[in-house]
């Protein structure tokens, strides 16, 4: 087949490796030479899930157990977040963790230990997994949580598939009484005023702001900042929603910083006062681009990439402040510009978020982006931050090495598995692992 990420480049012609059921898998998987990596449902935006040969978990998408006094579930890997809250979510339930799309596999979750707008209080995806069961390189298969293979459990959880193949997983759910959330927006007349937006809205459960990156001088940074927190009114059941889809590529001349500037106005102008509030179905708050099918379609054919950083607390504001001035002075705007703020790390090699602020911006593939983001790179990196390795594309392995300074440990651990000669994607290979 061929595969691409979300964010359409780089293709790759895959054999692809699809078993319906784990004996399936279990019987074929030690005689297929298989030397690739693990897939989900193609959401990672870069190179991370694509290789000559993938392993695919999509047919492997069945409920196994839950608890309904204590919301406890167990799954195969293929099932998606989306059926989950299909699901669950008329029976009272919802998770402690979840990315802005739905779309994603709980395997992939896991690999890439996704966060969302509740990180500061709730953490990464894998805070909230009680145990998964992994394919190791030689086909035999182990129990991972914090007590059994806590080792393969931390480096799993954010290894991007390099560890092994999850085959099912247990975690935890939360309990709601609605569907639907109180969402307040507060206006932000720059970095400043977002920055200490969050900080007063600390106790939000869910926080995000929308960025205007082309905003220069004294509204540098200014921004629409979302906070919500679930009501209590026994609404459970979902509503309708109408379907859209953008049906071709855009042409390359219909992103420009014209038209960035102009939608970033129009955005932030939408709420006209300093504060506004009102009752959300959860589908719009946390996954506003899920409704659009092939939004990535709008960037063109030459396709995208989603930049995104993280810094720490203590140089976040200068940090954020120094990549917006860049992005607004190069005009390459963007219509998705996303700021968290995130609680302290839980200590896996390889999981992205730190204690600060996170900034996910989405760049269309064009000539001289790559020597710009180098230029993002070394900003981020002198604040002693890190890139999402879910969203890259093409990031170098030296800027790896030094966001990640436990690479080695994780390399180590693949060495120790047999991983490093079975479980490989492009990603890997220009990352030096």
């Amino acid at each position: 087949m061929r595969l691409t990420g979300w964010g359409r480049k780089p293709a790759v012609d895959a054999e692809v490796f699809a078993p319906y059921s784990i004996p399936d898998l279990r019987s074929r998987f030690p005689r297929a030479r298989f030397r690739g990596i693990p897939r989900g449902n193609g959401r990672s935006y870069g190179d991370s899930a694509l290789a000559p040969q993938v392993l695919s978990s999509r047919r492997l998408d069945r409920f196994l157990a839950f608890d309904a006094e204590t919301g406890v579930l167990r799954c195969e890997a293929g099932v998606l977040l989306a059926d989950i809250l299909d699901v669950f979510v008329p029976r009272g339930w919802f998770l402690h963790a979840t990315p802005g799309t739905k779309l994603i596999s709980v395997g992939g979750a896991i690999a890439s230990d996704v966060h969302g707008k509740s990180h500061h209080l709730e953490g990464c995806f894998s805070r909230h997994v009680e145990r998964f069961s992994l394919m190791l390189a030689d086909g035999g298969i182990v129990d991972c949580s914090t007590t059994q293979h806590a080792d393969l459990f931390r480096a799993s959880c954010g290894g991007m598939g390099l560890t092994g193949f999850i085959l099912e997983a247990t975690l935890r759910l939360k309990r709601i009484r609605s569907a639907y959330l109180r969402e307040t927006t507060f206006k932000a007349d720059d970095l400043d005023h977002a920055l200490s937006l969050f900080a007063e809205q600390s106790g939000a459960p869910y926080s995000v702001a929308w960025i205007d990156c082309l905003a220069t001088g004294p509204r540098l940074g200014r921004s629409l900042l979302m906070t919500g927190d679930f009501i209590d009114d026994g609404r459970l059941h979902g509503i309708a929603k109408t379907p859209l889809s953008v049906p071709v590529d855009a042409p390359g001349f219909a992103l420009n910083r014209y038209s960035v500037a102009a939608f970033n106005a129009l955005y932030y102008h939408r709420v006209r006062g300093r504060q506004r509030e009102r009752v959300v179905h959860f589908d719009p708050f946390f996954y506003p681009l899920d409704g659009i099918g092939h939004w990535n379609r709008i960037y063109g054919k030459s396709g995208f990439t989603q930049y995104q950083f993280v810094i720490p607390k203590a140089s976040g504001a200068a940090g954020i402040e120094e990549v917006l001035q860049r992005i607004a002075a190069s005009k390459r705007g963007s219509f998705l510009a996303v700021l968290k703020t995130f609680g302290p790390a839980n200590g896996n090699p390889l999981s992205f978020p730190m204690e600060g602020y996170t900034l996910a911006l989405d760049f269309r593939l064009e000539p001289g982006l790559l020597p710009f983001l180098e230029e993002l790179d070394r900003i981020v990196l002198d604040h002693g931050g890190r890139l999402y390795l879910t969203k890259d594309v093409r990031m170098s392995a030296e800027t790896f090495r030094a966001g990640y300074p436990r690479w080695k440990e994780f390399q180590d651990l693949r060495r120790k598995y047999g991983a490093d000669t079975t479980f490989r994607s492009l990603q890997s290979e220009r990352l030096g692992l």
